[in-house]
């Protein structure tokens, strides 16, 4: 978008090259849309590393240094605790007024809402790293609901496992950087079900410690969504033999069930014939795959709303909801 250089490219930074920075800045270096011009992160073990594989990438140890850089967009792919400082800078120093934050947008639904009154000041894209969204499964399930084939919906079931944690050992501290269970590995399915479903009111709660007190390892909550939609959550992080996180839902209607996760989908009709899809029958397919196809679709879509100076989703707004949802379940369950 630097139209003095005759390049229409989008220049991004990304901030914070852990796991999800160093994807989204390989993607990113992928795609003839943008470009990577520079990364950011306090690590100077990283830094050294990110000048070997990054070339003619700026790359700096503090976000203040890319005041001048000439960036149109930034990630944010810090620890969750740091999304909502780092953001509020990149707006209030004019840094960049189109932003990407991984999920979740913030640790409190008031810090949420403040950036979202700061992101719709400047008018640019923002988006959060919700990738569930772009899977093809979750993407087919919502299709078969927008289109009624289980008539008229009554309750679902949403789960989030993974092995992450269940053989660490007690009192370690090792979860708090992700933010609990909530945050880090249940948010994706409460905003698959805030997308299926609607607006969701939170009923009873409860959290669980296992690695140490006051960590957030296990949750379970029931909710309910618009049209009497009862539906049920549970999360846990320290779950046996989930060496690949899994997220999933079961959706009952007056029709039938959808059981969907991230590898396949599964369509029960009670008068009719059954279905049955993997990602490879619904075109999953991407120009350039790493980590999942779901994050280059995730990156081309905010790249492209940025180009075309329209709306990315899930936006912030959209995100908060989460935030929203997460603080009512601790509220709820008598957390933070």
């Amino acid at each position: 978008m630097n139209s003095k250089n005759g390049d229409s490219r989008v220049r991004v930074a990304v901030i914070g090259l852990g796991k999800m920075g160093l994807l989204h800045a390989s993607l990113l270096s992928a795609m003839p849309e943008a470009r990577l011009c520079a990364v950011c992160d306090k690590s100077k073990l990283i830094l050294r590393i990110a000048r070997r594989i990054f070339r003619d990438v700026q790359v700096v140890d503090d976000i203040q240094k890319l005041a001048d850089s000439g960036i149109d967009a930034a990630y944010v792919t810090t620890p969750i605790p740091s999304h909502y400082p780092i953001a509020k800078m990149l707006y209030s120093q004019k840094i960049a007024g189109n932003i990407f934050v991984e999920k979740t947008l913030a640790t409190s639904y008031d810090d949420a809402k403040e950036l979202c009154s700061l992101a719709k000041g400047f008018g640019g894209a923002n988006m959060v790293g919700y990738m569930k969204r772009f899977s093809v499964t979750f993407g087919k399930a919502k299709d078969l609901l927008d289109n009624q084939v289980l008539g008229e919906v009554n309750s679902f079931e949403a789960y989030a496992y993974s092995s992450d944690f269940s053989d660490v050992e007690q009192g370690s501290q090792i979860g708090g950087a992700r933010g609990g269970v909530l945050e880090d590995l249940g948010s994706h399915v409460v905003d698959v079900a805030l997308w299926f479903f609607g607006d969701l009111q939170i009923g009873s709660a409860k959290l669980e410690s296992v690695i140490s007190a006051g960590s957030e390892d296990m949750a379970s909550f029931n909710v309910k969504a618009p049209g009497g939609v009862e539906g049920h959550f549970d999360m846990s992080w320290c779950k046996k033999d989930y060496r690949m996180p899994e997220f999933g839902l079961v959706i009952h209607g007056s029709n039938g069930v959808i059981n969907v996760d991230d590898d396949e989908l599964q369509l029960e009709i009670s008068k009719g014939q059954a279905g049955k899809w993997y990602r490879h029958d619904l075109g999953d397919n991407v120009r350039f795959l790493l980590g999942g196809p779901e994050y280059f679709r995730e990156d081309e879509c905010f790249i492209k709303s940025v180009l075309s100076k329209t709306n990315a989703e899930p936006s912030f707004l959209t995100a908060s909801k989460v935030d929203y949802v997460i603080e009512q379940v601790r509220r709820n369950a008598g957390g933070k």
